[in-house]
């Protein structure tokens, strides 16, 4: 019997120009809500901070609207930028949301600011630290078994197990996902170039561990579907712009899709955008299908996570909806 590969969501809770926070997160909801229809394991929001077209900054409180909004769906954090955060503040917040949403978040944790030097001002944190693994490690601890004698205990937290990811774009977090037998999502979807590495540094040192008896990889994907091709590869140009601006310190709310992107940004400046955007399906339906399941041959994932920055809203729920009907018969590639 053929097994299926698990697909879920990535969501950035993106503004679009012209639109509003409250437009944002109202659509972040009700996408939460489709995805829940339409199969979708997980749901997952990601931490930004002072980033005009991203609402997601908050992003425990969004967690609880989105769970709170669905009723089987997973929701949790990919992720929650660890270093801007004291291990017990995540611990107590993820704890809450676990016992108000029983087996149902995640906690997907990166080692990434965030932002730029000003937000590691604002958030009050020390940009010369670095104690990522000692923080990840204090936290997985806090999730533990009840310790009525511990002198700090999670509150609640403790007993919970919250699943806990590590999320990265290099070998670092490949390493430390391995070392601590946790699973492994691999920001694939704007940074590819050490995939490949990251994954066999990660499957070849795999510990099993309480949390994982072997390893897990989520491969992330951007996925822009349509009716139409030429539809689709317009609904990208959203996506090209917005990371061109990012990447010359222009960052705005999600641009409107062009009909020429190059006239936008340059071709030189295209090839770049295109080379961090590679992990992408663009197309039609058979085209969607074509490109993800060569994808999950490549890389064999055990699950893939779909994002994808569209201005729209009704196109971006299209798109979605189309590549649940694509992912729904792509087989696991490392399946027996």
């Amino acid at each position: 019997m053929t097994q299926h590969i698990p697909y879920s969501l990535l969501d950035l809770s993106p503004v679009p120009e012209g639109s509003t926070a409250q437009d944002a997160i109202r659509n972040t909801i009700d996408l939460a809500q489709h995805a829940e229809e339409w199969g979708y394991r997980r749901f997952w929001l990601a931490e930004h901070h002072n980033m005009p077209g991203i609402a997601s900054a908050a992003t425990a409180v969004l967690i609880g609207l989105v769970a709170q909004a669905t009723s089987r769906i997973r929701v949790g954090a990919g992720g929650i930028m660890l270093p801007n955060h004291a291990p017990l503040t995540v611990a107590e917040a993820f704890g809450t949301l676990a016992n108000a949403f029983p087996d149902r978040i995640d906690l997907g944790l990166g080692r990434a600011p965030g932002g730029d030097g000003a937000v590691i001002r604002a958030l009050r944190r020390d940009p010369m630290a670095d104690s990522f693994p000692q923080d990840v490690v204090e936290l997985l601890d806090y999730f533990g078994d009840e310790r009525p004698d511990a002198a700090v205990r999670a509150i609640p937290g403790e007993g919970t197990h919250v699943p806990v990811w590590i999320l990265g774009s290099s070998t670092f977090g490949a390493q430390l996902a391995a070392h601590l037998g946790l699973p492994y999502a691999f920001a694939s979807h704007f940074a590819p170039d050490d995939m490949e590495r990251a994954l066999a540094i990660y499957r070849e040192r795999f510990r099993p561990s309480p949390w994982g008896q072997k390893p897990y990889v989520v491969m992330a994907a951007n996925v822009f579907a349509a009716d139409d091709a030429a539809e689709a590869a317009y609904l990208r140009t959203t996506m090209q712009l917005a990371f061109a601006r990012l990447r010359t310190g222009q960052p705005g709310k999600l641009p409107r899709p062009v009909r020429d992107i190059d006239a936008e940004i340059g071709a030189s400046v295209r090839q770049g955008v295109d080379r961090a955007l590679r992990i992408s399906a663009v197309g039609d339906r058979d085209q969607v299908r074509d490109q993800m399941a060569a994808l999950i041959a490549a890389h064999r994932p055990d699950e893939v996570i779909l994002t994808g920055q569209i201005h729209d809203h009704a196109a971006r729920l299209r798109s979605f909806q189309i590549a649940a009907e694509v992912m729904q018969d792509l087989p696991l590639a490392n399946a027996a």
